[in-house]
C-alpha cells in the first residue's frame, strides 16, 4: 500500500462511526438510572459512597483515556484534581471574584496547563513519562503543604462558597442525594463525548499514534500537538472531578494532590478495564466499595487492594469490564454485536 493510500485508510470514517440509535437510547437510559437511584437507594451512607464513588470515577475516566488514546500512565493527575480545588478555594477565601468565574477557571486553568506542560513531556516516552508526571505532582503537593499562608498547609481550609451558584442553591451540591445526579450526568456526558470524539478523525489519528508514532509520522501527521491535546482533555477530566470534589466538600487540602490519589485513580483505571471508555468508571465504583468494605474488616485495606490488583491484572487482564462484555458476548445469540 503507498504513503498516499495509507493516509487515506487512516483518515477515513469507520463503518458506524455516526452514532446509531443504540448509542442514543444508552445515553438517556444512563441518565435516567442516574436520577432514579436516589429515589430507589434510601440509605444515606449508601448514596455518599455512590457520590464519592462516580466522582472518584471520573478522575479515573481522565487516567483512563490517557492509557487507551495515548498510550500514557500518569503518576500526576492529582495535581490536576486538587488546583481545580484550590482555584474555587483561593479566590473565595480572598474575595478576588465571583465564585462562578473560579469554576470556569478551575476547569481552564488546568487543561491550559496540561496542554503546556504536554507539548513537552509528551515527547518523553514509557516509565520516564510517568516518572516526570509524578514528580510534577509532587511539586504542587509541597507547595501547597509548604505555602500555610497561602493554602493553609496541611490543615487545608474550608470553601466559603455563596448562597447560590450559576441561580443553583449551593446546598444542590452538597447534599449526597442531588450531587449524585450532578456527578452521574457529568460521567455520563463525558463517556458520551469521548464515544463520540474516538469515532472523529482525531480519535483514529491519536489511536494511530498511540498504537506506532514514527510510522504516523511517515504518513505526515504531526504527532506531539495531538498527544499533547489528549493529554490536556485527560487533565480537564480529571479538573471537572475537582470541581466538583471541592463544590460537594466545601474543602480543600494538599492529600487532593498528593501521588497516592493518583495511584488510586490508576488502580480505578486498571480494575475497570482501560480498553473500555467506560472501565475506569466502573473500577470507580468497584475500588470506593471494596475500599470502604476492607476498611471495615482490617486496619490493613491497602494491602487487601493491592492483592486484588494483582489477581484482578493476573486473572482479567481486560479488567472487570472487559470481562463483562466477554460474558455478554457469549451470552448473546451468533449475529450478536457488543458495543464498546
Amino acid at each position: 500500500m503507498s504513503r498516499q493510500a495509507e493516509s487515506s485508510a487512516l483518515a477515513a470514517a469507520p463503518p458506524g462511526a455516526a452514532p446509531a440509535r443504540w448509542t442514543w437510547s444508552v445515553l438517556a437510559a444512563a441518565l435516567a438510572a442516574g436520577a432514579l437511584l436516589p429515589q430507589v437507594v434510601t440509605s444515606t451512607l449508601a448514596i455518599t459512597l455512590l457520590t464519592q464513588a462516580v466522582i472518584g470515577g471520573i478522575l479515573a475516566t481522565a487516567v483512563g483515556l490517557l492509557i487507551r488514546q495515548a498510550g500514557l500512565v500518569s503518576f500526576g493527575h492529582a495535581a490536576f484534581f486538587g488546583l481545580a480545588g484550590y482555584f474555587i478555594a483561593l479566590p473565595a477565601r480572598h474575595g478576588l471574584w465571583p465564585a462562578e468565574v473560579s469554576i470556569v477557571l478551575a476547569v481552564a486553568a488546568p487543561t491550559l496547563l496540561a496542554f503546556l506542560l504536554g507539548l513537552v513531556i509528551v515527547r518523553i516516552p514509557g516509565v520516564a513519562f510517568s516518572m516526570l508526571t509524578l514528580a510534577i505532582g509532587q511539586a504542587f503537593h509541597e507547595f501547597a503543604l509548604r505555602a500555610r499562608e497561602i493554602t493553609g498547609g496541611e490543615d487545608g481550609f474550608a470553601i466559603s462558597l455563596p448562597r447560590a451558584l450559576y441561580g443553583v442553591p449551593t446546598e444542590i451540591f452538597q447534599r449526597p442525594q442531588s450531587m449524585f445526579v450532578i456527578a452521574w450526568v457529568a460521567l455520563v456526558v463525558i463517556l458520551f463525548g469521548l464515544h463520540l470524539l474516538t469515532r472523529t478523525r482525531f480519535g483514529r489519528v491519536t489511536a494511530a499514534i498511540r498504537e506506532n508514532e514514527e510510522r504516523a509520522r511517515f504518513l505526515g501527521y504531526q504527532t506531539v500537538v495531538p498527544r499533547a491535546l489528549v493529554f490536556a482533555l485527560s487533565a480537564l477530566i480529571g479538573a471537572v472531578a475537582g470541581t466538583l470534589f471541592a463544590l460537594y466538600n466545601a474543602f480543600v487540602s494538599p492529600e487532593m494532590l498528593h501521588w497516592s490519589l493518583s495511584g488510586s485513580a490508576l488502580i480505578m483505571a486498571i480494575v475497570g478495564g482501560t480498553k473500555l471508555l467506560w472501565g475506569p468508571a466502573l473500577g470507580g465504583v468497584v475500588f470506593f466499595f471494596f475500599k470502604d468494605l476492607a476498611g471495615d474488616l482490617t486496619e490493613h485495606w491497602p494491602a487487601m487492594i493491592g492483592l486484588t490488583l494483582i489477581v484482578v491484572t493476573v486473572a482479567l487482564p481486560l479488567g472487570i469490564g472487559g470481562a463483562l462484555v466477554r460474558l455478554l458476548q457469549r451470552l448473546r445469540p451468533a449475529g450478536g454485536r457488543t458495543h464498546g
